[in-house]
């Protein structure tokens, strides 16, 4: 069924991860994507595991739902058929620097001549008016210097990256949703603008929201850091047979939890019932639950915890959670079909929609060039 971007098509040209991931979103609700590529293809491609050359599995789950196109931008003719595309689109995205995509003649300027109502959003790894601006970046640079790698020394260790692409997908997500903020503009409007997505000021917003802390007032209250994230006791608790994941919130809760450990005595501190005293002894609570979780197995205190309504869950491997009740009765992971790589295991959209639902049933796009009127149309 249609979703709520029916009738908006979406030309992406780019790569590797944050781009995709944000147009991977606009195709599950519904927007038409046309993935262009260079003809070496998008270099995500070829990262296995995978079936054949260029169509591995990362590449496969960020580019369901998008239709393919083959394009040499640097050849006169080819960027003509882009601008051919352009003229029908409502979004161009790309993750060029901003010197890359002006040499191509197709920056925001040069397209807007071609479509007034274009929406041309730029994926780069600095905002364009700092002194960084010209850097080339890939999540793992920014990572580091936006000051994730180093909430891993603050808990105990050495700086670390994430395992896994936080800083692309992060982007990406605030992509997709400024690129849905934009076509809303302009349906009052009636004309398009340029959206910049800087990595950097993304991911050091991003971890403003919580890591500002005594910094967020002037003068400061205290140093950078939320104190019950950075805990080196906040992790998944070891249990006689296991890990868990335990997390008594509210003072009734702590209280709930000592009570049925029987530890009477820590049920009673009156500090439990004060949200702000709460907070300051957080790393103590947290040892304390440590301690407890310790004498009995993940099932016991699984079946008690729930009992008593405190947030709580198994350690999933990756493997575990495709096979997890809750995923698989909500059909998260799907069989998907693919034309020349066989059956896949496809990834629907989380979001559901109840008056325009959509599911994205398209397997991503072989590297193909196609004829010469399917890369310059649009119908």
């Amino acid at each position: 069924m249609p979703g709520p971007l029916n009738g908006v098509t979406v030309i992406d040209l780019s790569t590797v991860i944050a781009g995709p991931y944000a147009s991977r979103i606009l195709a599950d609700f519904g927007a038409r994507v046309i993935k262009v590529e260079p003809p070496g293809g998008d270099i995500m491609r070829y990262p296995g595991p995978a079936r054949s050359h260029g169509m591995g599995a990362a590449f496969l789950t960020c580019n369901q739902g998008k239709e393919g196109r083959v394009l040499d931008l640097k050849d006169p003719g080819q960027r003509a058929r882009l601008l051919d595309m352009v003229g029908g689109a409502d979004v161009l995205l790309h993750n060029m620097r901003a010197a890359a995509i002006g040499r191509l003649g197709l920056g925001y300027e040069q397209l807007r001549a071609v479509n007034p109502r274009l929406i041309h959003c730029a994926i780069v790894g600095y905002g364009q008016d700092g002194p960084y601006c010209d850097r080339p970046a890939y999540d793992d640079v920014i990572q580091a210097e936006a000051g994730w790698a180093d909430l891993h020394a603050r808990t105990g260790g050495e700086p670390r990256y994430a395992p896994t692409i936080v800083a692309d997908k992060t982007t990406g997500l605030y992509a997709a949703a400024a690129i849905n903020a934009a076509l809303l503009a302009r349906t009052s409007s009636g004309v398009g603008q340029s959206i910049e997505v800087p990595m950097f000021e993304v991911m050091a917003s991003f971890l403003a929201v919580e890591h500002l802390a005594g910094r967020a007032f002037r003068p400061a209250l205290g140093p950078t850091g939320y104190d019950r994230v950075l805990s080196p006791h906040r992790r998944p608790y070891r249990t006689s047979d296991g890990h868990i994941c335990v997390m008594p919130y509210s003072g009734a809760q702590w209280r709930a939890f000592f009570t049925a450990a029987g530890r009477d005595d820590w049920a009673s501190e009156p500090a439990l019932a004060s949200d702000t005293a709460r907070a300051g002894m957080i790393g103590r609570l947290y040892q304390r639950l440590a301690d407890c979780l310790a004498v009995h197995g993940t099932g016991h205190w699984l079946s008690l915890l729930r009992g008593l309504d405190i947030p709580c869950a198994p350690v999933n491997t990756l493997d575990e959670l495709l096979g997890d009740e809750h995923i698989v009765a909500v059909g998260l992971f799907q069989p998907l079909d693919h034309p020349t790589e066989g059956e896949l295991l496809g990834v629907r959209s989380p979001v559901r929609f109840s008056a325009t639902p959509c599911e994205s049933t398209s397997p991503a796009p072989r590297l193909w060039s196609g004829s010469d009127d399917a890369a310059g149309s649009l119908s």
